[in-house]
């Protein structure tokens, strides 16, 4: 019998990927959508009506302990992926972030313990090694809160592991590095790059270009969830999705230059640039450990990512969803 799996989060960039990918794999979903007037379902909406059918959409939110408990009974594993994820917009409202990323962690941990679900994976965050102290960045490289987000989620980390260690919750916290693709919110530089070049601009606006990143195709990164998922030796475990390579913002940049309109030219907008203490200038993960315990690897090439994803913007329909001209936070 194929396990249940629930997906919080499921309404955003990774989730939606993770759902499509888990009914793949032949799981059954259900999806915990962030409860809203419109019935919206985030990103679920764009799939089709026969796709949507395999999955049980539950709304609510990952705040309220009752809501997860119910959405939670009945399931085998836990993917949890809701989290509040802007860093510009954690600078000042700080609050949301604690509530939505470290009380929404209590609570999935707490009712996996009380419920007996057999796996949880808690989704962190590259951000929370700051600043790279050594390269590749393994996982026992120092945590760094540069900003009120990564503070979070090192605390929603700190969360998880601790159920794991007092009462044998059966907890994997997974460090998906920089994940691009489609469906990506505006929030992030690749998709406000492609956007602006796709809608014309002839100027991109974008913040500091000095950083380095570890960027990763979102197809790649569903997979290592799921190929850990399989692996019961990381359970207590962190364990970074990653590439284990860099490239500078401002090398990738020229390179989705080069792809959409090679005229167009990069102009400095300040109220892009994090405060110079909070910018985490360097990022380049170390894939070992995944590497050893599963059987996931890297499929796609970076210039292979970013083309599946420009096309995919390219589709004037996934296009007219992004307010280029306007700095998303």
């Amino acid at each position: 019998m194929s396990k249940k799996i629930l997906v919080t989060g499921a309404d955003g960039f990774i989730g939606s990927h993770l759902v499509e990918e888990l009914l793949n794999q032949g799981y059954k979903v259900k999806a915990f959508c962030y409860y809203n007037s419109f019935n919206s379902w985030g990103w679920l909406d764009t799939f089709p009506k026969e796709k949507l059918e395999q999955i049980e959409i539950f709304m609510g939110d990952v705040r309220d302990p009752n809501g997860v408990r119910t959405a939670m009974k009945g399931c085998d594993m836990v993917f949890h992926l809701a989290a509040l994820i802007a860093i510009p917009y954690s600078y000042h409202s700080p609050d949301s972030y604690i509530d939505t990323n470290v009380k929404g962690t209590l609570n999935i941990v707490q009712a996996a313990k009380d419920l007996g679900i057999e796996r949880v994976l808690v989704t962190s965050t590259s951000e929370v090694y700051g600043t790279a102290q050594y390269v590749p960045i393994d996982e026992k490289h120092p945590k760094q809160p540069q900003s009120p987000y990564s503070a979070s989620k090192i605390g929603a980390d700190c969360i998880a592991d601790s159920f794991f260690r007092s009462f044998d919750t059966p907890v994997t916290i997974v460090r998906p590095f920089n994940t691009y693709g489609p469906r990506q919110s505006a929030r992030a530089i690749i998709p406000t790059i492609i956007t602006q070049l796709l809608n014309g601009f002839e100027e991109i606006k974008l913040g500091d270009l000095t950083p380095t990143r570890d960027l990763l195709f979102v197809k790649d990164t569903v997979k290592g969830f799921i190929e850990i998922a399989k692996n019961d030796s990381l359970i207590g475990h962190e364990c970074n999705i990653a590439t284990n390579s860099e490239i500078s913002m401002q090398e990738m940049a020229d390179t989705l230059i080069r792809l959409i309109n090679p005229n167009a030219k990069i102009i400095q907008d300040k109220a892009r640039l994090r405060p110079e203490k909070s910018e985490v200038f360097r990022l380049f993960g170390d894939n070992t450990k995944i590497l050893q315990h599963t059987n996931w690897k890297v499929e796609h090439t970076l210039e292979e990512g970013l083309q599946k994803t420009i096309d995919w913007f390219s589709d004037k329909e996934n296009l007219k969803q992004y307010k280029a001209g306007i700095y998303n936070v």
